[in-house]
C-alpha cells in the first residue's frame, strides 16, 4: 500500500531503519531477544504463513522479523504515526505481502479500517505503555475480537511490578548507568533520533504532524504483567502468560 509520503526517490528506508534500530536498542540492548521468541511462537502456535496484524506498527519492525523468519507471512501494519508510517511506507513499497493503515487505536471503529476482520496473531512492542490501563483494556478487547480462535496476541512493553519498590528502583539504576555509557560511545537517543528526522527533506513534513499528534512523549500506565494477563483472560482470551521477560520488559502471549 503506498501514498504519496513513498513515491519519493533516493531516500536510504534501510538506513532510517538501521537508525531506529540504533536508538531503541540504546534502550533495550535485548530488543531481538524479544522478536526472536515472539516469532519463534507465532510458528509455533499458527504455523509458518500466519496472517498478522502488527499493532502500532511504528517503521515495521515486527514486519521485518517475521517476513525475514517466516516468507509466507503477511502482515497488515496500523498506526497513527505519519513519521514511522512514512519509513514504514518506503521500506516494504515493492513487497504485496505487506499493506499499511492509519487508524487511532483510541478510535473505537478502528477495526473497521483493517482489510481483514480475522488474523492468526496480533503483534505489538513497546508500544502500548502509552496507553492508560482503561483504554488499555478496551483495546484488549477488540484485539481479541480480531484473533481467530487458536490464533494468539503478543505484547512486547515495559510492565513494570509496583510490589517490588526496591528491585525496581535498582534495576532502572543500573539501567539508566549502562544507557550513559552507552550514549558516550555515540548515537542518537529519542530526542535527537526526532531532531534529524525534522531535517531530513521527506521526513519533516510528516515529523512535525506527529508532534501536533503526540507531543513530546506520550505517557501512559504500565501495570504489572499480572494485571496484562488477567485483562485479556476477562475479555475472552483461553490462556494467558508471560513467556519472556528481562528485569524490565515482558513478552506476554495471550491463546484464544
Amino acid at each position: 500500500m503506498t501514498d504519496a509520503r513513498t513515491t519519493t526517490t533516493g531516500t536510504d528506508w534501510a538506513a532510517w531503519q538501521r537508525s531506529w534500530d540504533r536508538q531503541q536498542e540504546w534502550y533495550m540492548p535485548d530488543r531481538e531477544e524479544r522478536f526472536r521468541i515472539m516469532i519463534d511462537l507465532v510458528e509455533a502456535l499458527v504455523g509458518p504463513a500466519p496472517r498478522v496484524l502488527d499493532l502500532a506498527c511504528g517503521t515495521g519492525t515486527i514486519t521485518a522479523r517475521l517476513l525475514a523468519r517466516l516468507p509466507g507471512a503477511t502482515s497488515t501494519g496500523v498506526d497513527l504515526d505519519p513519521a514511522l508510517l512514512t519509513i514504514a511506507e518506503g521500506t516494504f513499497a515493492e513487497d504485496d505481502r505487506v499493506t499499511f493503515v492509519t487508524a487511532d487505536l483510541k478510535d473505537p471503529d478502528w477495526p473497521a479500517r483493517l482489510p481483514c476482520d480475522s488474523y492468526d496473531a496480533v503483534l505489538t512492542a513497546t508500544a502500548l505503555h502509552w496507553l492508560h490501563s482503561e483504554p488499555l483494556a478496551a483495546l484488549y478487547g477488540q484485539v481479541a475480537e480480531l484473533v481467530r480462535d487458536g490464533g494468539v496476541f503478543m505484547n512486547a512493553d515495559h510492565m513494570i511490578d509496583d510490589t517490588t519498590p526496591r528491585i525496581n528502583a535498582a534495576e532502572r539504576a543500573q539501567r539508566h548507568a549502562r544507557m550513559d555509557q552507552a550514549k558516550a560511545g555515540g548515537g542518537p537517543d529519542w530526542a535527537e533520533w526526532w531532531q534529524l528526522a525534522a531535517q531530513d527533506p521527506v521526513l519533516a513534513a510528516p515529523t512535525a504532524r506527529r508532534f501536533e499528534i503526540y507531543g513530546e512523549h506520550a505517557e501512559g500506565d504500565m501495570p504489572s504483567a499480572a494485571w496484562h494477563a488477567r485483562v485479556l483472560l476477562a475479555q475472552g482470551f483461553g490462556e494467558a502468560r508471560p513467556v519472556w521477560a528481562s528485569p524490565s520488559d515482558t513478552l506476554l502471549l495471550a491463546l484464544k
